[in-house]
């Protein structure tokens, strides 16, 4: 019998986090990197919570909102690391839904593991390869992430791009080039989501940092130039 994935709670309604979907939000516990703008810290560690749910509390919640939802998006933490998330996603899929992720793309081989099974992904690329360290705390996902994004680029499978933005973490000159290298890669679809502080993981990124509205205009045009899909998500 497979391994349940860890689950530490659901959104029961979105519309923002499938395209066009009436989708719910499942987020799995734990997550390798340590992003400072991260607005989830109680699900970086691999241990589970007080607020954890059982997958089949979740199963539960699935079967009971059949013909009223349209989509499950796998999120967390990283949900890829989860040993029982493929079977999960099956079981979602056998209950009639569409099935999306969320990822930070750390591992190449996991979501290789899933790509059949998805409608659609939205994959976090956080940075330049050289700032990668000081956005996430780690030193060796730049490829990880690069191979993500490729295999994503060689499936039929949809997917977006996305970036969020700390100003004191990263310029606009820093996603100018990060826009670049991802449109020669062959991305159409990407979006800026802005940290505007609360319980970040960082201390120091609590507080809303801004730029000049100057700069922001002419970074926004200049990003809406780059990808025939672009959005900017304050």
């Amino acid at each position: 019998m497979s391994t349940a994935p860890q689950i530490s709670g659901i959104t029961p309604l979105t519309t923002i986090d499938f395209p066009d979907h009436l989708a719910c939000v499942v987020y799995t516990q734990g997550c390798p990197l340590r992003c400072g703008y991260c607005q989830n810290p109680h699900l970086i560690p691999f241990e589970s919570g007080d607020g954890a749910i059982s997958w089949g509390q979740v199963l539960d919640f699935l079967q009971q909102r059949r013909g009223l939802l349209e989509a499950v998006v796998f999120s967390g933490g990283e949900p890829t690391l989860q040993p029982g998330l493929r079977a999960a996603m099956l079981t979602a899929i056998e209950l009639g839904y569409k099935v999306g992720l969320h990822s930070a793309g750390v591992s190449a081989r996991h979501l290789a593991e899933l790509l059949g099974l998805l409608d659609w992904v939205g994959l976090d690329v956080k940075a330049p390869d050289h700032l990668y360290p000081q956005v996430t705390g780690r030193t060796h996902q730049p490829g990880q992430n690069r191979r993500c994004l490729e295999l994503l680029l060689e499936s039929s499978t949809a997917f977006e791009c996305r970036t969020t933005v700390d100003w004191r973490l990263l310029q606009p000159d820093d996603l100018l080039q990060l826009a670049q290298q991802l449109q020669q890669q062959g991305v159409q679809h990407y979006a800026l989501q802005i940290n505007h502080g609360g319980h970040c993981l960082d201390p120091r990124l609590r507080q809303p940092a801004l730029i000049d509205p100057g700069q922001k205009a002419l970074l926004k045009a200049r990003l809406e130039g780059i990808f025939p899909h672009f959005e900017w998500r304050e």
